[in-house]
């Protein structure tokens, strides 16, 4: 027996390192395959165990990327990919990567739904190899390469890997976010090493930043024929004569002793870096050498949006471009300051026209700053004050530079903004003085209480001068008076709408708007109370306009028009949209509205083609914002009464809008409460209107819930054509989700907002307390941004409807 143990204690000593050896030699079977969770995400190790091939886990999301990483460093630097259509293959928990013989690798999600295969060039696959290269290779039984990662790479090049013409790395779109970003390193049909930027979502690159001019010149065969990164860690274009193009410079690194690699980074840059193999205490990658040395200034393109964007400026630090916003502007996305920058107010020829006051900017003055291909007129020779004026006087202007006693004006967008201490130059941006969103002082109008007491005064003062005057006087004077009160009456009710001009807003005639619109030809829309035109006004060089005809058929009509004019015309917001004017003749009543060119968040967000999550989130802020402003924030508190995806329209940077106040029931800011007929649409109602309670904010709130909702979801309220009957009531659907922890199904298993889920979480959370169906519970409007900003914590709802299935289904089991 004692013999017996001994015997297996000493069989255990060979059998245990061709275990370990089995996991980490490299070869891989087919019909192997790995799971992606935390608890059981072993990858498949090269045999030296340097490189991993698994799943990397993306923070603490349940959300993996397949791909290649670097296994004995801390920082398990990724190398490789895999990547569908551009977009990153993330997987959520549960999914699988299979080797197959005939589609090789393939990866599915825990439903069994493809999201990525590697594919075979030809033949069948018996086995796969993790290299100690770095490169994972699928091989026939004839151990001939079918596919392999370094032939189809992402961003990062390793020694021993070599590039053939028209082959390429693309950049991520940044450092977290593994899709295909905006550079590109390419070695060109002509032999050419190229880095560009390309136009996504097409692969139309612009004009290169850097180059080798490895291509056909006086000497014959110069051109390029393939990129080597030998094992060496040297980098270099091979020419068809045999010559070599060095990129790299200083000292060499040892390919022994270190770990080596070239990326092209999500802000365009190339770099190598190194990384010593044995080490000890907190070691990172060294930057051994980069192009180009300074992106800012190399990068400029003629059809593109530079390195940071539009309206941004371009900063070098540490070799690596930073990049901000001027005065007046902010980011297009929070969360990526290089996707570019937006104005937070409206500029532009329409704007200036249609507004009653001159003073409509100021100037923000900035030194070696510009925005080199924005130009649209030159002046020569001038002066910087002559600059600004001629700027500041000029609608299409949005910049002037000043340099040299010449003077450039460009107009937005700017591209290629950047920062050069050798310009000796002067830049003057406009920036709009009302681009705040704090609330406009309402004009001074006297109250009923003042001009009842005025017009008392005025008859008594008029009665002791008829008193103490001849009959002769008093008859002239009693005359005067009554032409006076005769005079004001008509006045009143042949202008009854002059009182808002004090709002800024331009009175047209019928004619000019019927001319306008080509006799009301082109529909945009249509609603309860009239029909939306597009249309042109003759100012300058033609402005577009939204022209809402309303229908003079009801007593509403009239309630809706003298709404409209005196409220909305004192309202400026960003995450409004704007009226310009008004017409009032006889009984034709028609709006005239900014016109917003990417139509309603309803078209957005109801198509095929799901919008993206950040969008999406900047979207609901806006909404959220916007609603703040009318309940809060205005001179005239104002409830909207029908928020939905079809009142909510979109600019050129998909900036929400709110619009059609027409359903806006006014409050005196010392109301609170008010009682009105059922208004809203279907889906969007709260419970109130149908319980004849008092009508507060606290509606608005509810149907922003229902459209928070809708903005996550990217589907509607209702869906009566949909198959699962339990899915049919958005609210009631989401609310089961979210009490199953399953907040992947509400998203339908996207990535992008799996891969935020803290926000994915809150939003739910908020729009669930929004939709309470006591109004008491729902927060307000201030709250709600808060809470969506992340100010404030969101504490887990109630059941939002206690009758509902959902809530009833909640109780028996929390009973049981």
């Amino acid at each position: 027996m004692a013999f017996t143990v001994r015997l297996l204690l000493f069989s255990s000593l060979f059998l245990l390192p061709v275990s370990v050896f089995a996991q980490t030699n490299g070869g891989i079977a087919v019909g192997d395959f790995l799971t992606a969770t935390a608890a059981n995400s072993s990858p498949w190790l090269s045999p030296s165990g340097d490189f991993a091939f698994g799943f990397f886990p993306l923070g603490s999301n349940d959300l993996f990327l397949l791909s290649i990483w670097y296994a004995k460093i801390p920082d398990r630097t990724i190398v490789w990919n895999a990547n569908r259509d551009n977009e990153a293959a993330v997987a959520p928990k549960g999914s699988t990567v299979n080797l197959t013989a005939n589609s090789g690798l393939v990866l599915r999600s825990p439903q069994g739904d493809e999201l990525w295969e590697s594919g075979t060039s030809a033949g069948v696959v018996a086995k796969g190899v993790m290299n100690d290269t770095g490169n994972f290779v699928l091989q026939d039984r004839n151990l001939e390469s079918l596919w392999e990662t370094f032939n189809n790479p992402t961003d990062t090049m390793l020694p021993g890997q070599t590039f053939e013409r028209s082959r390429k790395l693309s950049s991520r779109q940044s450092e977290t976010n593994y899709s295909k970003g905006r550079f590109q390193l390419l070695l060109q049909d002509d032999g050419n090493l190229v880095i560009s930027t390309i136009n996504l979502p097409t692969n139309l690159a612009n004009a290169p930043y850097y180059a080798t001019d490895t291509t056909s010149g006086t000497v014959a065969g110069s051109e390029g024929k393939e990129l080597v990164f030998n094992v060496s860690g040297y980098l270099y274009v091979v020419r068809e004569n045999g010559g070599k193009y060095n990129l790299e410079v200083g000292e060499a690194v040892s390919a022994r002793d270190n770990y080596i690699r070239a990326t092209l980074n999500f802000d365009g840059i190339f770099a190598q870096y190194y990384h010593p193999k044995n080490f000890t205490g907190n070691v990172s990658w060294t930057l051994r050498w980069s192009e180009p040395d300074d992106i800012c200034q190399r990068n400029r393109e003629d059809s593109g949006v530079g390195v940071c964007g539009y309206n941004s400026i371009c900063t070098l630090k540490d070799k690596r471009p930073t990049c901000g916003c001027p005065k007046g502007f902010s980011l297009l996305d929070p969360n990526d300051p290089y996707r570019g920058c937006k104005p937070d107010f409206i500029q532009g020829c329409e704007e200036d026209e249609l507004s009653r006051t001159n003073d409509l900017y100021d100037v923000e003055a900035l030194t070696n700053t510009d925005w080199p291909t924005s130009d649209y007129v030159q002046l020569k020779p001038f002066t910087a004050e002559k600059c600004n004026e001629s700027c500041f006087q000029d609608c299409l202007c949005a910049v002037a530079i000043f340099r040299s006693e010449t003077c450039w004006k460009k107009k937005l967008p700017l591209s290629n903004g950047r920062v050069d201490t050798g310009l000796n130059s002067q830049a003057f941006i406009k920036v709009r003085k009302d681009n705040s969103t704090l609330p406009i002082p309402a004009p001074q109008h006297p109250c009923p209480d003042d001009k009842k007491k005025k017009s008392q005064t005025t008859v008594i003062r008029a009665e002791s001068v008829l008193l103490g005057t001849s009959i002769f006087v008093n008859f002239i004077l009693g005359a005067c008076l009554c032409l006076g009160f005769v005079l004001i009456f008509r006045k009143k009710h042949v202008r009854s709408a002059e009182i808002v001009l004090d709002s800024n807003l331009r009175s047209f005639s019928y004619e000019q708007l019927r001319e306008a619109t080509n006799d009301f030809k082109e529909e945009l829309g249509k609603g309860a109370f009239g029909t939306v035109y597009k249309g042109v006004l003759q100012i300058g060089s033609g402005v577009q306009v939204a022209v809402k005809k309303l229908n003079y058929v009801m007593q509403e009509i009239e309630k809706e028009f003298k709404t409209e004019l005196n409220v909305i015309g004192q309202t400026h917001h960003k995450n409004l949209v704007r009226l310009f004017g008004y017409c009032d003749e006889g009984q034709q009543r028609l709006l005239v509205y900014e016109l917003l060119s990417n139509g309603t968040l309803a078209s957005y967000l109801f198509t095929d083609i799901k919008p993206s999550w950040r969008q999406r989130i900047e979207i609901a802020y806006g909404v959220a914002r916007g609603l703040l402003y009318l309940h809060e924030e205005c001179s005239t508190q104002i409830i909207h009464c029908d928020i939905k995806p079809q009142n909510i329209l979109l600019d050129d940077y998909y900036t929400a809008r709110i619009s059609d106040f027409g359903l806006a029931k006014l409050l005196k800011m010392d109301q609170s409460k008010t009682h009105t007929a059922i208004r809203g649409t279907k889906g969007y109602v709260a419970p109130e209107w149908f319980r004849n309670m008092p009508i507060t904010t606290k509606v608005d709130v509810y149907s922003f819930g229902v459209v928070l909702l809708e903005i996550i979801c990217c589907r509607r309220s209702v869906d009566v054509e949909n198959n699962c009957e339990e899915k049919a009531i958005l609210t009631d659907w989401v609310y089961d989700c979210f009490l199953g922890g399953a907040l992947d199904a509400i998203v339908d298993y996207e990535v992008q907002a799996l891969g935020d889920k803290t926000t994915l979480e809150n939003f739910v959370m908020v729009a669930i307390w929004c939709i309470q169906e006591d109004p008491s519970l729902r927060p307000n409007m201030r709250k709600v941004v808060q809470m969506l900003e992340g100010v404030v914590e969101v504490q887990v709802p109630p059941c939002p409807s206690p009758f509902s299935r959902a809530c009833l289904k909640e109780s028996f089991v929390s009973q049981v």
